[in-house]
């Protein structure tokens, strides 16, 4: 079977995004460029986590190669609803990402769901991993090549996206939903 490979280097519009009510919230990264529109679906804690690793990432390429990286900005970014039809090309198993030194670009490959469990690498190599032999090379992946600036939006819409959803419970920490939950610090009794 062969494989797909969505390369967007770089795109139009990359983002995170879900689609559906808090507490049901389907995620989704969306590319969009040279007119194609690619949805890839994956867990919250997917979103929240390549964030996080994004950040590292980027001070990362600051303090080892001297990267600009650009100021927080007050003004906020794209805060559009995702691109329609959100169709998903697959499921997110694994994500990976990179530092690119020769052109100080963010690197980030996401890689559909196999065998094995869904992980989330941190590789700030600066080679391009084309021509290593990898053990997923027969799935679909969504490759992706951002600025420094446009890897910041993304992270601080992701940031957005995943801190959207519902309020924790001020005692057990668990989503509240709008009836309200049974929270084991009082012993079942609703919220």
């Amino acid at each position: 079977m062969t494989h797909q490979v969505h390369a967007f280097e770089p795109p139009e519009r990359f983002v995170a995004g879900t689609v559906g009510p808090p507490g049901e919230r389907a995620f989704f990264l969306q590319a969009r460029g040279g007119g194609r529109l690619v949805s890839v679906a994956l867990e919250k804690v997917q979103v929240s986590l390549l964030a996080e690793k994004l950040e590292e990432l980027l001070t990362e390429a600051q303090r080892r190669f001297g990267v600009d990286l650009p100021e927080l900005a007050p003004v906020i970014g794209d805060n559009e609803p995702l691109d329609t039809p959100v169709d998903e090309e697959f499921r997110v198993g694994t994500l990976g990402l990179a530092f690119d030194v020769d052109t100080a670009t963010v690197v980030i490959e996401a890689i559909a769901a196999g065998e094995v469990e869904p992980e989330v690498e941190l590789d700030e190599d600066d080679e391009d991993d084309d021509e290593d032999e990898e053990p997923d090379e027969d799935l679909d992946r969504l490759r992706v090549r951002l600025t420094p600036q446009a890897t910041r939006q993304f992270i601080e819409r992701a940031r957005r996206v995943v801190n959207a959803g519902r309020p924790p419970c001020p005692l057990c920490g668990q989503p509240l939903d709008p009836a309200g939950h049974l929270c084991p610090r009082h012993n079942g009794y609703h919220r």
